[in-house]
């Protein structure tokens, strides 16, 4: 009995062995051995089936689709003249239809320069950015660098993956000529664009920040603007390179701006503002050393008026007149203020215009009058001459 059941035992094992021994080679076998190929648009491209042995009839499929014999040779399928809608997914199989391999196949265009730009908005960074000139449909990285004469290659930083921009950051002060490279990276090859920069003739600094316009008190013809450097030009900075400001204002409904520049300081007074009137004040920045750099884009739009002498109410006051024989005491409202010039100005010729369509009325008036008495001294005329006829002709004898 032990031995039997040591015998069973072990025909338990074995046989464990060989399932877990089948499972296994069922999984190598069927296993999806998945690629991903890449090719150029246009060309020609052919996907070898790396599951065959040794020549053995292989069956192409695109999206699971059967492919024609005539385009297969040795495994292997070719692609002429390919266009995008040759891409997707390829598979071959045996002839018993197994899959052995299958091929994600992506076309594009191999790298191609790229346009790039670049900006400096103070002696601490330059930003350059970039766009393809021509679109790959791969995916795409880049290689960034920049160099000085003189010196040794080093990199552009890229902060952020996807992003095309990169930062050269405390470049050397003791030159303004960089070369910065940017190499476009694909499955299908690598290109490289180099451009030359000044960076004295790019150094733009951004818009001066909080910008603000104050009333001058009992000042009608003034407004006090006051603003702070952009952020990006901190005061560590502005300490060893000042910035210039350029300060426009115009009433509102004028084409016509006029400008003020100060250095170093943030703050100005207009003083010839037109009383009364909204005003529109803007900002603007350059490096006060560097005098071919840029100008920095005007900031927003600030809108203010001039300070305004407060209409004060009309105060009664009783005012004493002294005459010789009696004395009169009564009220008589007088006013701290006379009233706006412009508001008199206005009633003036309010008043000046009523008076002349009155006259107009009357004159008109007057000839129409004129006209019917003439009229009328013309038809008792006539009636007179008529009676006159008539007794003359009753006083002739018969």
């Amino acid at each position: 009995m032990p031995g039997l059941v040591s015998c069973l035992g072990d025909l338990i094992v074995t046989g464990i062995i060989i399932l877990f021994s089948e499972h296994v080679t069922s999984e190598i076998w069927t296993n999806e051995v998945s690629d991903v190929q890449f090719g150029g648009l246009g060309s020609r491209v052919t996907l070898t089936c790396g599951g065959a042995h040794g020549g053995s009839p292989v069956e192409w499929r695109f999206n699971g689709s059967s492919v024609p014999t005539w385009q297969t040779h040795k495994g292997s399928l070719t692609l002429l003249n390919t266009t995008r809608s040759m891409e997707g997914n390829y598979s071959c199989h045996d002839e018993r239809g197994t899959l052995l391999q299958s091929i994600k196949l992506r076309l594009g265009h191999p790298p191609h320069f790229v346009r790039v730009s670049c900006r400096v908005p103070n002696h601490m960074n330059i930003y350059c950015s970039w766009v393809q000139t021509k679109t790959t449909h791969l995916p795409t990285i880049y290689r960034t660098s920049y160099s000085v004469k003189g010196r040794d290659v080093e990199l552009c930083e890229q902060e952020h993956i996807g992003v095309n921009e990169c930062t050269i950051t405390n470049p050397p002060f003791w030159t303004s000529k960089f070369l910065v490279n940017i190499t476009e990276i694909n499955p299908l090859g690598s290109n490289s664009t180099i451009i030359q920069i000044d960076a004295h003739e790019l150094l733009k600094p951004d818009p001066p920040e909080d910008v603000r316009v104050l009333q001058v008190e009992g000042q009608p013809t003034q407004l006090l603007v006051r603003w702070s450097c952009p952020s990006s030009w901190p005061d560590e900075i502005m300490s060893a390179f000042p910035l210039t400001f350029s300060l426009r204002y115009r009433p509102i409904g004028s084409n016509y701006w006029s400008t003020l520049e100060t250095e170093e300081n943030t703050s100005l007074k207009i003083m010839d503002a037109l009383v009364g009137h909204l005003h529109q004040i803007q900002i603007r920045a350059q490096d006060a050393l560097i005098n071919h750099s840029q100008w920095s884009e005007w900031s927003h739009v600030v809108e203010a008026r001039p300070w305004i002498e407060p209409w004060e109410e009309p105060t009664e006051e009783t005012l004493d007149f002294s005459f010789p024989f009696f004395n009169l005491s009564f009220p008589v409202r007088t006013t701290d203020k006379s009233p706006d010039s412009s508001l008199q100005s206005g009633s003036l010729g309010l008043v000046i215009l009523l008076g002349l369509f009155a006259m107009v009325m009357v004159a008109v008036l007057l000839t129409i009058i004129a006209l019917l008495w003439v009229r009328q001294r013309k038809q008792d005329n006539v009636k007179k001459q008529e009676l006159t006829s008539m007794v003359k002709m009753k006083s002739i004898p018969i």
